[in-house]
């Protein structure tokens, strides 16, 4: 899919800056700039930013290996470590699949900063539901 499709218009992601780099069944990069739109109170870039991005990039792998016509996925699980903190530059997002089933989908998350120093790690659990149904 190419990353400038996806949609951003009235979400977190506009509202954070998140952009899509690459956007594959088996590999999703998101990126967002550490400004002070993303930082906590001490300066740093929030540790929700960095579950934003995680989450949206493991979501986004698994919606790409469900059937869009009839289904959607959501997250139901996330957890997140944070390894370095970050008051600017640039952070990545890489999510790989480890499971994608028919009805649960989990998602391994690296978060690295402009230099390749990894920032947090995180796995995401996600669910498949059939479109229509909440």
């Amino acid at each position: 899919m190419d990353p400038s499709l996806a949609p951003y218009d009235n979400t977190i992601h506009e509202a954070l800056g998140v952009r899509a780099v690459e956007l594959d069944p088996d590999r999703v990069v998101f990126e967002l700039d550490v400004t002070p739109r993303v930082h906590q109170p001490f300066g740093l870039l929030h540790g929700g930013a960095s579950a934003v991005i995680a989450e949206s990039a493991a979501s986004m792998g698994a919606w790409l290996n469900c059937d869009q016509q009839n289904e959607y996925t959501v997250g139901v699980d996330l957890n997140i470590t944070h390894l370095r903190a970050r008051s600017e530059g640039t952070v990545r997002a890489t999510a790989t699949p480890i499971r994608k089933g028919k009805t649960v989908q989990v998602w391994a998350i690296d978060i690295d900063d402009q230099d390749g120093e990894r920032v947090a790690v995180a796995r995401c659990t996600l669910a498949v539901r059939p479109l229509g149904r909440r």
